[in-house]
């Protein structure tokens, strides 16, 4: 019942993942130079340690979003992005670029998580 409703709902929540991932990009250098609460060293690496939990939600949504129903060019796309996601945002210390990866990827997951939601809409019509 439980892996139902996940199966259901996995592409909205790989959505959601992926935006706050991005909303999280984009504001942690801001927080970091202008806010004195990321000095303390333990909110510091809690906040920056999202990563892991995004790409932990990512793997479970796009699982969820892939096990039943998901063309196979969807499927692809959503496992494709989904690496280059976890690459990017294990790697973003290394390289700059990775950064920017990470983005694309995250707009990458976004995008196929709509495919999928529209053609699991357009198969299943009666």
């Amino acid at each position: 019942m439980k892996t139902d409703i996940l199966s259901r709902k996995a592409d909205y929540i790989g959505i959601t993942g992926s935006v706050l991932c991005i909303i999280h990009c984009l504001i942690t250098p801001i927080l970091l130079m202008t806010t004195a609460l990321m000095q303390d060293e333990k909110l510091r690496v809690g906040y920056l340690s999202l990563d892991y939990v995004f790409i932990g939600v990512n793997i479970i949504a796009v699982y969820f979003a892939t096990r039943h129903y998901a063309p196979p060019v969807i499927k692809k796309s959503l496992w494709g992005f989904l690496g280059l996601f976890t690459i990017a945002l294990l790697l973003e210390e290394v390289n700059p670029a990775f950064e920017y990866l990470a983005y694309v990827a995250s707009f990458g997951l976004v995008t196929s998580h709509l495919f999928n939601i529209r053609q699991h809409r357009l198969s299943h019509a009666h």
